[in-house]
Order: C-alpha cells, then structure tokens, then sequence
C-alpha cells in the first residue's frame, strides 16, 4: 500500500516510510517500542510480576503459618472456614503454602538458568573465538553431557548427589550449561568475522579485550533470550524433582512436592490436588510466552 504523494516528493512504501522514521532510532528503543504494543507479553510479564511479589511477601500476604496443621481440618474444600483455598493431606492451609512454596519453585527454577548462562555463556564465547584446540575440548565435552536427556541428566546427578535444593539447583544448572555454550559458540563464530572484529585486532587489541568489549555486546541479547526460554523447562524439571522426591525435601512448601503429597487427594477433592500443579502450569507457561515476546521483539531489521 503506497502512502499518498506530496508535491515533488516520491512516493514510498509503508515498510520504508517506517525504515526511514526508526532510522535515527536506537536498538534497544525500537525493541522497548515493540513490546509496549505486545500486549501478550505485557500482559504474561504482569501475571509474573504478580506471582514473584506474592512468593518474595509471603509472610505479609499469607493467612496462615504454612506448617500448621491440623489432622482434624485435614482435605477441607476451597472457603472453608478461614482457609481460602482449603487445606492440604494434613490440615495446612493451601494458599499460604502455595505462596510459600513459590519461594522455593522460582528459587530452584531461575537460578539453574542464571548460573548456566554466566558459565555457559562464557564457555561459548571463549570456544567460538580462540577456535583450535579450546573449541574441540569445550565443545567436545558439551556433546557427552548434550547427548543425554535432561530429565534423565537432572536424575542421574540428584541421584548421585542425594536430594536437596543445592543439590538440585547444581543438577539442573549442569544440565542447562551445554545448550546454552552451544547458543554462545554459534553466533561468536558468526560475530568473529564481522569487519569490526577485524579491526580491533588489527588495531592491537588482545582477545580479552575484543571479547569483552566486542563480542559479548552482540550475544548477549540472543543468549538471555535463549536463557528466559529455559527458564520454563527449568521449572519443570525442578517441579518434577521433587515430585520424584529427588528435590525438596518435606516438610517445605514446593510445589512438585505439594503435588506429589496430594496426588492421593484426587479422590476426595481434585480441585485441590490441582492447584499446585496449576501455579506450575501458569508460571511455566507465562515465562515461555514472556521469551517468545522478547524474541519478537528484538528481531529487529536495520
């Protein structure tokens, strides 16, 4: 659709009268611009917000001590007395402990991921410059533990370690590292050739100070996008953990655990033994559709 014509001007397309308007524009600006008018994302990043402020103030919003029970009160239907969601197997109320247990879920969902990223992301940008013998030790060592399921790699080494919250944050963070030095080593292979590199090395500047000023600067974004995508899966498998009873150990609130314990619960009341796994369900999936939105979002063209 061509926009209309002025006076002695030409007429121009709709694709580059906008190429023209966000010439003078920033990258970062056109991508803030971008997600101002994705309402999805907007809309899963408030619903996020929403449950990390309501996990970190737990002890201002939660009803109840989450380890108080009562076996008389115990399977108690959604509004029964004081207890808004009801009551667990054993008569603890279900929305503190759901508040509670979003502590532990996030703890051992996000930090697997940022310890990988730091440590992966390093891997891969240091494999994918200096090539050689580095990049064949690196990544080498990345398929051995690439080639198993991540599932099965997070049980292995739980297994090993024994269950526990460091225990299953360092299992899924060795889990998460190789794909991400996989990302990291891609595209610092693909930003090595770039003309700019070239010049700073002509120019006298060490591999250290190219990778650090040059380098990072442009897989920082495609990796942290990666990154956010992971977290979703690392929520998962870290849920899934402790259902197994290979990560949080009783009597903390998590919510893999919360769901493993209520798996019997079915019978009585299913809306209850749901819940835990419906704050799995909705995290999971606002923090996949959050990194779909940042991807979008930065596939900017010049």
């Amino acid at each position: 659709m061509a926009l209309a014509r002025t006076e002695g001007a030409p007429v121009l397309s709709a694709a580059e009268a906008l190429r023209r308007a966000q010439r003078g524009k920033g990258y970062w600006s056109r991508v803030g611009e971008r997600l101002s008018r994705d309402w999805l994302t907007l809309g899963v990043t408030a619903v996020l917000v929403l449950i990390v402020l309501a996990s970190i103030f737990a002890p201002l919003v939660a009803t109840h001590d989450p380890m108080d029970g009562s076996i008389m009160g115990r399977l108690k239907g959604i509004g029964f007395e004081d207890h808004l969601l009801g009551t667990d197997e054993t008569g603890r109320d279900l929305f503190s402990r759901l508040l509670y247990g979003g502590r532990l879920t996030l703890l051992t969902g996000v930090s697997p991921v940022v310890f990988a990223l730091l440590i992966g992301g390093a891997l891969g940008i240091v494999a994918g410059y200096l090539r050689g013998a580095v990049n064949t030790l690196i990544m080498r060592s990345m398929d051995v533990l690439y080639a198993f399921p991540s599932i099965l790699l997070a049980i292995a080494i739980t297994g090993i370690l024994g269950a526990g919250i460091a225990n299953t944050i360092l299992a899924l963070t060795i889990t998460f590292i190789p794909p991400i030095v996989r990302i990291s080593e891609t595209i610092t292979t693909q930003v090595r050739s770039n003309e700019f590199v070239d010049a700073a090395r002509t120019s006298g500047a060490g591999p250290v100070t190219i990778m650090r000023y040059h380098i990072i600067n442009n897989v920082l974004g495609a990796v942290l996008v990666y990154a956010t995508s992971l977290i979703s899966i690392s929520i998962i498998l870290a849920a899934g953990l402790s259902f197994l009873g290979l990560g949080v150990t009783p009597p903390s609130a998590e919510w893999g655990l919360m769901l493993n314990n209520l798996r019997n619960a079915i019978w009585v009341d299913p809306v209850i033994a749901a819940l835990p796994g419906a704050m799995i369900f909705v995290t999971s999936m606002c923090f996949n559709l959050m990194s779909d939105g940042l991807r979008q979002a930065m596939d900017v063209r010049p």
